[in-house]
């Protein structure tokens, strides 16, 4: 992979000479480790979200505070991993095999997250969007966890 430069001007001695299928497997790997860390995401998110929750339920003894804390950041951390994984959608398809089928594959995929991130969004704020400032999935687990400090 690494080869010497034949260029004795070169400040870099090595170059990389990378072919399509050390390429195509690089890029397929960086997708996978896209969709692991959306993986962890998800599963940290689910842990964080508990944990934060029983310490509310533990000082309030509200059970409904509780609930209402735990579906707004479990709802953050699941639209945090929804965003990861679209990155390793777009990474997979575009890099990898761009052709017409996948680009329209893609594009569905793309549809199909982007209506569960906007049902998510309406599920845990209670509002449209555009009725409020843009809000990520790290925003909503960061307002939750200010929320679990203010309790």
């Amino acid at each position: 992979m690494w080869q010497p430069s034949t260029q004795r001007s070169d400040p870099l001695r090595y170059t990389c000479a990378m072919n399509e299928e050390t390429y195509t497997h690089l890029m397929l790997t960086i997708a996978q480790a896209f969709e692991i860390v959306a993986a962890v995401v998800l599963i940290a998110g689910l842990l964080w979200s508990a944990l934060i929750s029983v310490r509310i339920l533990v000082r309030t003894k509200s059970g409904e505070r509780s609930y209402s804390l735990m579906r707004q950041a479990f709802g953050g951390s699941i639209l945090l991993g929804l965003e990861i994984l679209v990155a390793g959608d777009l990474i997979r398809t575009v890099a990898v095999a761009p052709t017409l089928d996948n680009v329209i594959v893609l594009g569905i995929i793309v549809l199909i997250r982007t209506f569960l991130s906007f049902s998510l969004e309406i599920e845990i704020e209670g509002t449209w969007p555009w009725r409020r400032v843009l809000t990520s999935g790290a925003t909503v687990m960061k307002r939750a966890a200010d929320s679990a400090k203010a309790e």
